[in-house]
């Protein structure tokens, strides 16, 4: 049986699972909230971490992958969608955790792949559609 253990980054992680189980490679782990002063969007992050970095209407779209995620999960017995779906919104939070940068970003994108100069007061939206992103 896998037991947790403190490791020196102070994240809990999950030990290695016994040798008797074959193709095992979950490794996602969730910070520890013993007031560590790292970041809270390192690698392994908590969904509540993630969904707190993300805009509002990320939040949802949020939402409704990490249930769809959760239930293949239960249904397949098998984590690694799940936490690749957890490490793709965890890059999405980093980059919005600076809204206005984030904005700068997506105005940026969408002038690349459009080739057309992005007015500074389009609405996100409008630019995140130009961008694909």
């Amino acid at each position: 049986m896998a037991s947790t253990t403190p490791e020196s980054s102070g994240v809990r992680r999950l030990s290695a699972v016994p040798a008797t189980l074959h193709d095992v490679g979950a490794t996602y782990s969730v910070e520890d909230d013993t007031g560590s002063a790292e970041p809270p969007l390192r690698r392994g992050a908590s969904p509540r971490a993630i969904r707190s970095a993300l805009l509002p209407d990320d939040q949802i779209v949020f939402d409704a992958a990490y249930s769809a995620a959760l239930a293949d999960a239960r249904a397949s017995l098998d984590l690694t969608a799940l936490f690749e779906m957890l490490e793709r919104w965890r890059r999405v939070a980093l980059l919005q955790q600076d809204p206005a940068r984030f904005h700068a970003l997506a105005r940026r994108a969408a002038e690349l792949l459009t080739g057309q100069p992005i007015p500074a007061d389009e609405p996100l939206a409008v630019t995140r559609a130009k961008a694909g992103i």
